[in-house]
């Protein structure tokens, strides 16, 4: 039995005790909050493994949630959210959500994305097998080093801040240099789940890695799209 702790943040009272009851027959141990300020309290005093948030909560809006959350205590989040339009789950990801599911949504995915959350943040982040084989500290392209023990990247000798699924993905994209990698490949690897149809979750961050890394992101030199598959970056 785990002894992951899950904080629910969710008003609907009907969700929020199927959520319940579901996790806690996977072994978790779950704790609730019913509006956005309550769970935000819950998560500084009890520091849960992953907090699944609602965005459409009361007294303080999810997204506020998110950001505090990840601003204070670097929690992972999945988000649930009942609004279809993208710009709703591309500001949750931009404020530090690490995955999100639109409502409604079957109790078996949201499952496999917990797992997947759970085991990828409860191990040391690194970018892959063959480079952590080969006892690999830096990885270089042009002028960007990225330094995988510290967990930071250099552009030209000057730092750049990348959250933890831009540096992952950084570092699996220059440890493959001139390897075309897939959507998919990326989802698995990164997300550390099996496809989803969410290949547009590895698209916006590919977007804001190149707003981040590029000197012109509208015609990138390093991080480029091979049409209909996935990603190439260019040794």
């Amino acid at each position: 039995m785990t002894e992951s702790l899950i904080l629910i943040v969710e008003d609907d009272q009907t969700l929020r005790e199927v959520l319940q009851y579901n996790l806690d027959k996977e072994g978790y141990h779950v704790i609730t909050a019913s509006d956005g300020a309550e769970g935000l309290e819950v998560a500084r005093s009890r520091k849960p493994q992953l907090v699944i948030l609602d965005l459409m909560l009361p007294v303080m809006n999810g997204l506020e949630v998110c950001r505090i959350i990840h601003s204070e205590m670097q929690l992972p989040i999945i988000i649930l959210t009942a609004k279809a339009e993208e710009v709703d789950r591309v500001v949750g990801l931009e404020l530090g959500a690490d995955d999100y599911l639109t409502k409604p949504f079957s109790m078996r995915e949201l499952l496999a994305r917990i797992k997947a959350v759970l085991r990828r943040t409860g191990q040391e982040k690194r970018p892959g097998g063959s480079v952590e084989e080969a006892n690999i500290k830096y990885l270089e392209a042009g002028n960007l080093k990225v330094d995988l023990a510290k967990h930071k990247v250099y552009k030209g000798g000057k730092l750049i801040d990348l959250n933890p699924k831009e540096f992952e993905l950084l570092a699996m994209l220059i440890s493959n240099k001139g390897q075309v990698i897939s959507r998919e490949q990326i989802l698995r690897k990164i997300w550390g789940y099996e496809y989803f149809g969410n290949a547009r979750t590895v698209d916006v961050h590919i977007r804001w890695l190149r707003q981040k890394l590029e000197d012109d992101s509208d015609h990138p030199r390093y991080l480029l799209t091979v049409r209909g598959y996935g990603y190439r970056m260019d040794a």
